[in-house]
């Protein structure tokens, strides 16, 4: 079979991480077009990349007929309105987390590609990270007896793009922004049981001047079975990405740090170019790693969601998997907002943004 024809949109930082990463895996799918508003960005990032052909809005890029599937690397208000447009006209759908901003939005988005019959696929690369993927098949072949504690952690110095300190752009904070990776991971890794309650502290604590928004998160989940899941979140570290995973069981326990045993421990007086996601400098001491794209898991995501599209695999990560996440998300918000445990199902429709419940406590106790 031909390769899939793929469209990003967006020019920033994951569009970047996405077409080099089908160009790791070339053998089932292939970048032929960009799409991106700002002056400039298309053409550099096609250039850039060696893409033949770029946009200044997206929606033009959605006539051609080549193009079979879509990658969303946009703002997080506008992943709706791009899935329900990119499906009205028969592409299959890759958006990146989260998947949206509200409930009322997924629904929508998980419709208009059900109607249309094409795959909304959602892009949690941590299903396809190589250590946590080990991790995971350790635990099913019962290496750790019975799994009852499962943490994931993301820290690093804050986004890439300033469009996700705004809070009506993106929703919320670092919860939204980091917290979604580790609840579709601990989900995932338990075999994805039904979520009981949740329960999250949140707090500004250095960005402030930049940000209504949240910059550390603590979020407890209990699953289904009496497993329980937490995810530890902050924009409020310095020198560069830190991922790691914790899983506990009767019989055993494992560890996995993303990038550490995946880096050079480099020191230099003078820097150079390029150390790590986040890292600001690369002067002193510093842990250069290699891979990078394979070890988040990029390439592995892209090839795995080129093959579903052929009809090849199943995917392991759907538009109801960024439901899952996008509703207890919700429930983490109100749960910081009200001080207490938010029990499941949480579906508190007409909010604006999750965030929104956190900020403002009477709207979440009015969706209880």
């Amino acid at each position: 079979m031909s390769k899939v024809k793929i469209g990003i949109i967006g020019s920033r930082f994951q569009a970047d991480c996405i077409a080099a990463s089908v160009r790791m895996m070339p053998d089932e799918a292939e970048v032929v077009a960009v799409a991106s508003p700002s002056a400039g960005n298309a053409q550099a990032f096609a250039e850039r990349h060696g893409i033949p052909a770029f946009y200044a809005d997206y929606r033009e890029m959605l006539k051609d007929p080549a193009i079979e599937m879509v990658s969303i690397t946009a703002p997080n208000r506008l992943h709706a309105q791009m899935t329900i447009d990119a499906a009205a006209v028969g592409k299959h759908v890759v958006c990146e987390k989260p998947l949206c901003v509200t409930l009322e939005e997924a629904d929508e988005m998980l419709a208009a590609c059900s109607k249309a019959g094409v795959l909304l696929m959602y892009a949690e690369e941590l299903f396809f990270a190589p250590k946590y993927v080990k991790a995971k098949q350790m635990a099913d072949e019962g290496a750790f007896g019975r799994v009852h504690l499962v943490k994931q952690s993301e820290k690093h110095s804050g986004p890439h793009s300033d469009w996700f300190w705004d809070v009506n752009q993106s929703g919320g904070g670092a919860l939204m922004d980091l917290g979604c990776h580790g609840i579709a991971f601990c989900w995932w890794f338990l075999g994805k049981p039904k979520v009981k309650s949740v329960y999250a502290h949140l707090s500004t604590q250095v960005h402030g001047n930049r940000t209504k928004g949240d910059d550390e998160a603590l979020c407890i989940i209990e699953f289904e079975g009496g497993a329980t899941g937490v995810v530890e979140n902050s924009w409020t570290k310095p020198g560069g990405m830190d991922d790691t995973i914790e899983i506990f069981g009767d019989k055993g326990q494992t560890y996995a740090d993303m990038l550490m045993g995946n880096a050079l421990p480099t020191y230099s007086e003078v820097g150079f170019g390029y150390a790590v996601e986040k890292a600001s400098t690369t002067t002193g001491w510093t842990w250069p790693v290699f891979e990078e794209h394979w070890n988040y898991g990029f390439p592995q995501e892209m090839r795995h969601f080129a093959r579903c599209v052929r009809g090849k695999e199943t995917p392991i990560s759907d538009g109801e998997t960024g439901r899952v996440v996008q509703e207890v998300l919700c429930a983490a918000y109100a749960s910081a907002g009200l001080g207490r445990k938010i029990t499941m199902p949480f579906r508190p429709m007409g909010i604006v943004k999750p965030i929104d419940l956190w900020l403002e406590p009477e709207l979440a106790a009015s969706r209880l």
